[in-house]
């Protein structure tokens, strides 16, 4: 089990402003390193930096002089704290600092400053100003400029793009070493971060996303570093089974994203009108192409031996049902069971009306042009379908307005304590 970080004693040096920002070094086994980059640090801060700043050396268990090494610094340079924790893991390591931080913004580097400290001001001062909730610096952006190997750019293309796909991230780089939050929401998100390693920067920026947070990119300069010690295997692993948790946290309604909108003052600005139309419009016709899909699909095997009406209506209820657990989970949101059978229900009605329109239209074709070959019928059903679709939307929208496009957080009192945290790591 992880012990509390040890705090060193503050030098007579120490300068008695309390910081506007707190720049956090996690560091490993960085005794040759830690010098040069905290030097570098401390005079870009001191020369022409805008508000009073401190830095922050976060020793997670190393085994070679760096503590050594930052407590002389401490000494040298005075306005710098240094923190010791007796297990490795970057996010324990920031977990760490950050709640043991006076700073109203905290933020973090690699200890290689690969990133060009001329970032760093457009990183934090959205966050100052108090306009966004987190920054993290982007290598993916078309205004950043990146040096680093093939294999490299490759996985992280394909690590951002499996979140994407998995988690509906919307940041673009989710392991850049470069990033900040306001010391409130670090207060609130925090406690629900479960990883203590690789993965808490990920965690960490999908939870700040569901919870409707502002989060403002920064394009940057970083070059890689050629000694990097990282265990892509190992880590990747890790990530997976990050992804994983983090996705049935989700699905399961058991992350209280809703409460925390709330204490955020991040609920849709008119009540009852859920948050993000353009997503959801997108999702909802994601979800509507494959139902539809299903549909056509069903009504093809069924149509020859049952018959046109009885095929629609089988395909239509077996699909609608689908659609709905489909719709209330990934379109607008909806965790849990709690309410279930009442959406269901609910959207059994909007079945109805689907059911009515591809029924009708089915009559009128048979009626003024019987014997209409099944490629005519399937043409008249996708019309049908396109208009029993919109109704849909505008009808879930309705069904789900009380859930304020969030997960449900009834729940809550689920998530792991401190505990089941240290076990997971």
């Amino acid at each position: 089990m992880t012990t509390a970080p040890t705090r060193e004693p503050a030098t007579a040096r120490t300068a008695p402003i309390r910081p506007v920002l707190d720049v956090v070094i996690p560091v490993y086994n960085e005794e040759r390193d830690l010098g040069d980059c905290v030097r570098r640090l401390h005079a870009h801060l001191r020369d022409g930096f805008p508000f009073p700043a401190r830095i922050t050396i976060a020793d997670n268990a190393s085994t070679d002089g760096t503590l050594a090494v930052a407590r002389r610094l401490a000494a040298e340079l005075g306005d710098l704290r240094v923190l010791h924790l007796d297990a490795k893991g970057r996010g324990r390591a920031l977990r760490a600092a950050w709640e043991h931080s006076d700073a109203a913004v905290l933020a973090y580097m690699d200890v290689d400053l690969s990133t060009d400290l001329n970032a760093l001001l457009p990183l934090v001062a959205p966050l100052v100003s108090g306009h966004s909730d987190l920054a993290v610096g982007t290598r993916l952006s078309a205004a950043s400029r990146v040096v680093r190997g093939p294999k490299r750019e490759f996985i992280s293309r394909c690590y951002n793009l499996l979140l994407k796909t998995t988690l509906r991230a919307g940041f673009s780089d989710a392991q850049c070493g470069f990033k900040a939050i306001r010391a409130e929401v670090a207060r609130e998100l925090l406690p629900l971060v479960r990883d203590g390693e690789w993965f808490f920067d990920t965690e960490l920026l999908v939870l700040a996303e569901r919870a409707g947070l502002r989060i403002h990119e920064v394009p940057v300069d970083w070059i890689d570093d050629p000694d990097s010690r990282v265990d892509i295997l190992d880590t990747a692993r890790k990530d997976l089974i990050g992804i994983g948790r983090l996705s049935r946290a989700l699905a399961t309604g058991v992350l209280p994203l809703a409460e925390l909108r709330r204490s955020m003052g991040r609920e849709p600005l008119v009540p009852g009108v859920p948050l993000g139309m353009v997503g959801q419009l997108v999702r909802f016709a994601l979800v509507g192409v494959l139902s539809t899909a299903a549909y056509l699909l069903l009504y093809l095997l069924l149509q020859p031996v049952t018959g046109p009406q009885a095929a629609n209506l089988l395909a239509l209820l077996i699909t609608a049902i689908g659609n709905t657990a489909a719709n209330r989970a990934f379109t607008f949101g909806v965790r849990g069971s709690n309410g279930a059978v009442a959406d269901q229900l609910q959207g059994l009605v909007l079945f109805g009306i689907g059911l009515a329109l591809t029924g009708g239209s089915l009559f009128a074709l048979h009626r003024w042009a019987a014997g209409a070959p099944i490629q005519l019928e399937l043409l008249v059903l996708v019309g049908a379908n396109l208009v029993a679709t919109l109704l849909r939307f505008v009808g879930l929208r309705w069904v789900f307005r009380a859930h304020g496009g969030s997960e449900r957080y009834a729940a809550a009192e689920r998530l792991a304590g401190p505990a089941d945290r240290e076990g997971d790591r």
